[in-house]
């Protein structure tokens, strides 16, 4: 065995796998440039603690799963036992299987093999470097013993140097999502765990440790992402020795997963990044591993309209062929029916889980609605939510033994409505056959809003617990789905932004980012939810002048504005809207569509502006070609003038001239003079727009200005 060196993408791992233990990663983090095997021995043994007072007598180390007979005393990273007995491991490294081409444009790989058979139990760690720089690693647990093994945990963990001082997660609720938080490392264990059977609208997405003062610009950064759509856990930990770990896995209930003789358990892929260009570096990284997925939709985002806030239950065949007609005159590509189009489903106290279509409010089906829209031009979509059933349905009269439940009763009640047991077979093939027979019968549906509107509490199956086995099965339920129906698309939404991670997205096309379409809270749910995401892979809709979620009113520039860097849509009652509002909103989809290239690319960026009420952002072209930036005022400033605005990104040896976005009306400013480089714009160099910036118009509070940057030279 020997110490191996994994380099892609400015970053690298650094493998000391000498035996006879689990391998110890001796870096993960910037690239320590060319170093022959020697160099890496003298890298790895220059690494190992010393001895001290009051301690083990040899040093410890961390491997790839730090264990109580190396000497670890932090949080385990693997706890199970077999009838009480076999708690404690001591593996020993049997082989590794190396890939590491010279391409690097091909991921790095090695998969490390060990087995404790006084314990009768094998691992294989799965550590992959991505082409980008992104690590994904994964554990695999075998048990190899006569008898059950109860497994509690099995987390995969990343060290972190001493540098990172500083932590940033983020939490939420529905409606709030992504709200950050930070605070410094001291001693300890920080710990975010999600308990809602899905990702939940307070995941984390990200938990970020880094260097003192970091920011979206400037710092060094490690970051990790648990990707598993159930219940999980993802925390940072300091131990008194001065070892620092970040780690994800799943949250597993007392007697979930019990491995049979020869059985496995493989834990969720734990994704981490690490940037030397601060929050926006972690978002490159992210960006441009999930846009080379093949999946990855290589299309251009289709404008959406959504009727939900339009109609919501009272389905009208001629009020909504009405409402087609004005969203395909406006420019949008995609025109969904939403919630109540299934049999019994005038509120939402019933009707969950008899996916028909109500012959009472649709007497000929879908089918006339669906061609009026085709013919248009417009793709058609469809909400459905297939994992709840509501107790007043068809399907749970008939099957309600059927329903995630603790023998005897039934979990509290959330939105009037309970959860399919998924791993039942019955429940699944039902659900798979009616979801298929709806996409067979209606080829015109070409794309599914795939709605999960509560937590699940008392999630059991057949009396054990079910949160494991659900999360599974709808990961296979979507899978077959798609296998079947290939070019349909499918969000996810989950109560707005409740299931949002990497897992379920390897199955879907887009997130809906939150339930709220209030345009000044949606400025922090996307900059945040971005921090994971691109923005082609975030719902963004331009909401009515009121929103029905916070009754805040905001006139359609702001809206049109906040949404724009998204999956562009709308959510709003355009046939109740004045002919003025209608050119209006035409001229910002057209603007989209013109950029939409662009958006969907480049490189985002984050301004960190000195006044708290100035928040900016922008896409930069993968060639600093061009670049799209919003300035959005959010409510009054200290100074009467905002200072100077940075353009961040900009090739600064190029020169770019900068503009307000052509087409859409300017935003309401209270000034009596403008700067001096409006309205006919500016040109400089890079260097200069983004170290002395451009001064800023007084944009009224809840105003936003788009600019856009063309490269001249």
């Amino acid at each position: 065995m020997s110490v191996l060196h994994l380099r892609r993408a400015r970053t690298s791992l650094v493998l000391d796998a000498r035996g006879p233990g689990l391998p110890r990663l001796v870096h993960w983090g910037g690239d320590v440039g060319d170093l022959d095997d020697d160099g890496l021995r003298q890298l790895a043994d220059a690494t190992v603690p010393p001895v001290v007072p009051s301690s083990f007598d040899a040093p410890t180390v961390l491997s790839l799963l730090p264990e109580a007979s190396a000497g670890w005393s932090g949080r385990p990273a693997l706890a199970g036992h077999r009838d009480r007995a076999d708690w404690s491991t001591a593996f020993r490294l049997d082989r590794l299987d190396v890939d590491d081409p010279s391409d690097v444009a091909a991921p790095a790989r090695v998969d490390v093999h060990a087995g404790d058979p006084d314990a009768g139990l094998s691992l294989t760690v799965e550590l992959t470097l991505d082409p980008t720089g992104l690590v994904l690693l994964r554990h695999r647990l075998r048990n190899d013993g006569a008898s059950p093994y109860e497994l509690r945990e099995l987390t995969p963990v990343l060290p972190v140097p001493a540098v990172a001082t500083e932590l940033l997660d983020l939490t939420g609720r529905w409606c709030r999502e992504r709200s950050p938080q930070r605070h410094p490392w001291p001693v300890g264990t920080w710990v975010r765990e999600g308990r809602h059977g899905r990702t939940g609208h307070d995941a984390t997405l990200l938990l970020v440790a880094g260097t003192a003062g970091f920011g979206f610009g400037s710092g060094e950064l490690w970051a990790v992402h648990t990707a598993w759509s159930g219940d999980h856990v993802t925390f940072a930990e300091r131990r008194p020795t001065g070892t620092a770990t970040l780690g994800g896995g799943e949250l597993l209930t007392p007697g979930e997963v019990v491995l049979g003789p020869g059985e496995s358990y493989a834990t969720p892929l734990l994704y981490a990044a690490w940037s030397d260009t601060g929050l926006d570096g972690l978002s490159d990284v992210l960006h441009t591993h999930l846009r080379a997925r093949p999946r990855h939709p290589r299309t251009p985002r289709p404008v959406t309209l959504n009727v939900w806030e339009a109609v919501y239950f009272d389905h009208d065949l001629d009020r909504l062929r009405a409402l087609a007609d004005q969203a395909a005159e406006v420019g949008v590509e995609r025109f969904v029916l939403d919630d109540g189009w299934f049999r019994g489903r005038r509120a939402d106290t019933a009707g969950l889980g008899d996916w028909y279509v109500d012959e009472g409010v649709w007497p000929d089906g879908l089918h006339p609605l669906i061609e009026h829209v085709t013919k248009l031009g417009l793709q058609f979509g469809l909400w459905v939510e297939p994992e709840m059933v509501n107790p007043d349905s068809d399907l749970f009269r008939d099957h309600p033994e059927w329903v995630l439940a603790t023998p005897g009763r039934l979990p509290l009640s959330w939105r009037n409505q309970q959860v399919l047991d998924l791993a039942q077979p019955g429940a699944y093939a039902y659900l798979l056959e009616r979801l298929d027979a709806l996409l067979t019968e209606h080829p015109g549906i070409s794309y599914l809003k795939w709605d999960h509107n509560r937590d699940l509490a008392e999630a059991g199956h057949h009396g054990r617990p079910g949160v494991h086995a659900q999360t599974e099965a709808v990961y296979r339920l979507l899978d077959e789905l798609r296998r079947r129906h290939r070019s349909v698309e499918i969000e996810s939404c989950a109560s707005g932004g409740a299931r949002v991670d990497l897992e379920i997205l390897a199955r879907t096309d887009r997130v809906w980012a939150s339930d709220c379409n209030d345009a000044l809270e949606r400025l922090a749910i996307q900059r945040w939810t971005g921090l994971l995401l691109p923005p082609e892979l975030v719902g963004s809709h331009i909401g009515p002048e009121r929103s029905h979620t916070t009754n805040r009113v905001h006139d359609l520039g702001f809206r049109a504005a906040v949404a724009f860097f998204g999956h562009y849509g709308i959510e709003w009652d355009i046939a109740s809207i004045s002919p003025v509002q209608r050119a209006e909103l035409a001229s910002w989809v057209a603007l989209h569509k013109r950029l939409r290239p662009l958006l969907h690319t480049g490189r985002t960026v984050r301004v960190e502006h000195p006044d708290p009420a100035v928040w900016a952002h922008g896409v930069v072209a993968p060639d600093g070609s061009r670049a799209v930036y919003a300035v959005s005022r959010l409510t009054t400033s200290v100074a009467q003038v905002p200072g100077a605005l940075r353009l961040p990104g900009l090739d600064r040896r190029r020169r770019y001239t900068v503009r307000p976005a052509e087409g859409v009306p300017a935003p309401a400013t209270m000034q009596r003079t403008e700067p001096g480089w409006l309205p006919t714009g500016v040109t400089l160099t890079g260097a200069a727009l983004g170290s002395v910036g451009l001064q800023l118009p007084a944009l009224h509070p809840e105003q936003a200005l788009l600019l856009e940057a063309s490269a001249v030279d």
